[in-house]
């Protein structure tokens, strides 16, 4: 009896030995860890693409403003040609007014004179002489039959080589001989402007394109002379922003 009481109790204690072990610890602290880890890199991650698709954003619109820009460069160069070719029509006009008026006192005295005295008198600008500028300059400007132009032109600077309207001509035919790409053809026109006529409201332009054919003939420096030439000249033109850049170009 003695002994089975004896066994019962040490299996007892056993079993509380048994029971009274404690349990594995898990390492908890190395998963949170990971977690934050992984929370960070995918934070990380996303504002990094956000910050890509921002700079792609910003590229767009930088490459969408310097398009404007050179939109806007162009029309303001356009703009200032056709304000330019207004006042060069209002100046036509305006001399075309001038003859007229010059003209009919001079057609009245001539009537009241006898025929034995009469003296023929000259008009100052004939209407050949219009009806020749106007029927070149309407194929350029209405018809735009440019080709057909040039020929026009030429028969007018030899018909009328004394007209006002000469320098205007030589422009245009020198402009229509610049848009074939006639270089040596241009330059001769622009210079005959250049020289002849200083105080043309052309001279700016013909110079700036004087320059441009020297440049297509390989004469480089002097392409150069002529556009620092411009800029002196006409500091303030849109010729010599144009000369300027062609300056920077070389």
């Amino acid at each position: 009896m003695k002994k089975r009481t004896l066994a019962l109790c040490l299996l007892g204690l056993y079993g509380t030995a048994v029971i009274a072990v404690p349990a594995p610890v898990t390492d908890v602290t190395a998963s949170d860890s990971d977690k934050r880890l992984d929370e960070i890199e995918r934070r990380l991650k996303t504002r990094t693409d956000a910050q890509h698709r921002q700079q792609e954003q910003l590229d767009i619109i930088q490459n969408e403003v310097n398009e404007l820009r050179g939109a806007i460069e162009v029309q303001n160069y356009q703009l200032e040609k056709i304000l330019e070719r207004q006042r060069e029509l209002y100046l036509e006009i305006d001399k075309r007014i001038e003859s007229v008026l010059t003209a009919v006192p001079t057609q009245s005295v001539a009537s009241n004179v006898p025929s034995s005295t009469q003296v023929d008198t000259p008009a100052p600008i004939s209407a050949n002489e219009n009806d020749a500028y106007d029927k070149a300059v309407n194929l350029i400007l209405k018809d735009k039959l440019y080709d057909q132009a040039i020929p026009e032109f030429q028969a007018f600077l030899q018909n009328f080589p004394n007209s006002d309207y000469i320098p205007n001509a030589k422009y245009w035919l020198g402009q229509l001989l610049f848009n074939k790409q006639d270089w040596e053809g241009a330059g001769e026109q622009f210079q005959s402007l250049v020289s002849q006529f200083p105080d043309s409201t052309k001279r700016a332009d013909a110079l700036l394109k004087l320059g441009i054919t020297e440049m297509e003939r390989a004469n480089i420096a002097r392409a150069k002379q002529l556009w620092e030439q411009v800029i002196t000249e006409f500091p303030d033109s849109s010729s010599s922003k144009l000369a300027a850049k062609r300056i920077e170009a070389l």
